[in-house]
């Protein structure tokens, strides 16, 4: 078998992205994924306009958009009130600010159209069933070993494998992810019975809305399963201290309702409508300097975690994937300075996305008291552009060209 290929760890969004980007620039690429079935769950994600970029920097922002949900605003209003604190419009000067839509899509959908795309290349070998144990290298190349005792041989090995990295923990070893004390519930219910929960007027369904409350916030958003239907997708995050990870448990519904005891009407009938939560524990990493070893490098949620304060945990992936399949359209020789070039593009501003994800969990989602008024104050002042001006650096990065000299 060739070695002239790169070796992609994981088949998830990342994964899959990253393989689309490098064959695009008609590079072999091999995608080993620990699990038989790969699946992502049915759940909605939301994707801001430098996901597009990136996107259309791969070559499949238009098999994507045809799935996407474009919601008018994004809002923020007080849990126990109701009073509406932000509202930034996504239509209009947004969309020319940035130059692409903000979106709503389903995880497994978005998953869905990567597979296709991946399946439907002749340079994208998938291999399944593939846990990957260790990886070794020499001067010319870099040599995958599974747990079975496969051996895949490359010029590039690019690990998307996930906050539990296998690659991770050799070449950085920075141990287990760190919880971050808050979980999350989430439910998903069909789209009719969310409708007739509002009365005429209400707030609530013309894009995604968060209820603010100390210590805790509910949001909802529209979104179309990976079949089509339309359902709203609801998420309560809490802070409970909680410092071990916790991952699928189904909590009963009267535990998600009492978590907000002073909740307005129009929100409380939302989140009455959710059966069958499923709850996590929300982790993270803490930035490190070190992505690349010689041949390897990571990418997406194996090199940068984060809290989903920011909502850009698939969008940053997605830039990841964008600038490394066009670093990687060079000569074996090249690989190892490539991949250090993708690392110092891409390091410093995925590194802020994570700080300003946690920032975010405290400071404008949670705080009570004092800091909750003072956060109130500030968000009711801001104008329509204020509120673009304060998301620009995040959604309208659009140069995938950053760090490549050829």
């Amino acid at each position: 078998m060739s070695t002239d290929r790169t070796l992609v760890v994981g088949a998830g969004l990342g994964g899959l992205a990253t393989a689309l980007s490098i064959a695009s620039r008609g590079r072999r690429v091999t995608v080993l994924e620990r699990r038989q079935a790969v699946v992502e769950p049915d759940a909605g994600t939301q994707l801001a306009p430098n996901a597009f970029h990136a996107l259309d920097s791969i070559g499949v922002g238009r098999d994507v958009r045809e799935r996407a949900l474009l919601p008018e605003a994004l809002c923020l209003r007080d849990a126990a009130t109701g009073d509406p604190l932000a509202r930034m419009p996504l239509t209009g000067t947004y969309r020319d600010r940035f130059g692409a839509p903000y979106a709503v899509v389903d995880r497994a959908g978005l998953h869905a159209v990567l597979m296709a795309l991946c399946r439907a290349s002749e340079s994208i070998e998938l291999v399944t069933g593939c846990a990957v144990a260790w990886y070794e290298q020499d001067a010319r190349t870099v040599t995958v070993v599974s747990e079975a005792g496969q051996r895949f041989t490359g010029t590039a090995l690019v690990a998307a494998d996930g906050i539990r990295s296998t690659v991770r923990r050799r070449l950085v070893g920075d141990g287990a992810p760190k919880t971050s004390g808050d979980m999350v519930y989430h439910a998903v219910v069909p789209l009719t019975d969310a409708a007739t929960a509002l009365l005429p007027g209400e707030p609530g369904l013309d894009g995604p809305t968060a209820w603010l409350a100390p210590g805790r916030h509910f949001v909802h958003f529209v979104h179309r399963t990976a079949d089509g239907r339309p359902v709203l997708n609801l998420g309560v995050t809490h802070e409970q201290g909680v410092s071990e990870p916790v991952v699928g448990l189904p909590p009963d519904t009267s535990h998600v309702l009492g978590l907000f005891p002073d909740l307005a009407d129009s929100a409380r009938r939302l989140l009455r409508l959710g059966t069958g939560w499923r709850t996590w524990a929300l982790c993270d990493r803490d930035p490190v300097e070190r992505w690349t070893d010689h041949r390897v490098a990571l990418l997406g949620t194996a090199a940068h975690p984060m809290l989903p304060y920011a909502v850009q945990g698939v969008s940053q992936t997605l830039e990841d994937a964008a600038v490394v399949g066009r670093l990687l359209d060079c000569e074996a020789a090249e690989v190892p300075s490539r991949l250090s070039r993708y690392a110092a593009a891409r390091r410093a501003r995925a590194h802020r996305a994570q700080q300003v994800s946690r920032e975010l969990g405290r400071r404008l989602f949670h705080p009570s008291g004092g800091p909750a008024r003072t956060r109130d104050a500030m968000l009711t002042s801001l104008t329509t552009e204020e509120l673009h001006d304060k998301v620009a650096w995040l959604h309208g990065f659009r140069d995938f060209a950053e760090g490549d000299e050829s």
